[in-house]
């Protein structure tokens, strides 16, 4: 049985490896796992990696919306910081790791 096989495979990887049998897996590179035994079925939930990702950039207050930004809103240079303090101020916003968490979640 696929069981006795997984016995199997975790009683030689301990033959080699020092590991520890924490159970079955709830959570795995930043996803929640969820079985449905009964109809066979995973379902992977990323809110748990989110709600980091808000809490580590401060932003576990902002409403949830199903797009960031509209399609139709445009930038402009107008937008841009424009005061010595501004820039300043926002040469400390990590926009790439921001965005490379983010990213991460696709």
């Amino acid at each position: 049985s696929s069981m006795q096989d997984i016995g199997e495979l975790k009683r030689k990887l301990a033959h080699t490896f020092a590991m520890k049998d924490l159970g079955a897996t709830k959570r795995i590179l930043g996803m929640q796992i969820h079985k449905e035994r009964k109809n066979k079925k995973l379902y992977f939930s990323q809110e748990h990696y989110i709600y980091k990702v808000l809490e580590r950039f401060n932003m576990q207050n902002a409403k949830p919306v199903s797009t960031p930004m509209a399609g139709h809103f445009k930038l402009s240079k107008d937008q841009c910081p424009s005061s010595h303090e501004e820039v300043k101020y926002m040469t400390r916003v990590p926009y790439a790791s921001v965005v490379g968490s983010i990213m991460y979640a696709m």
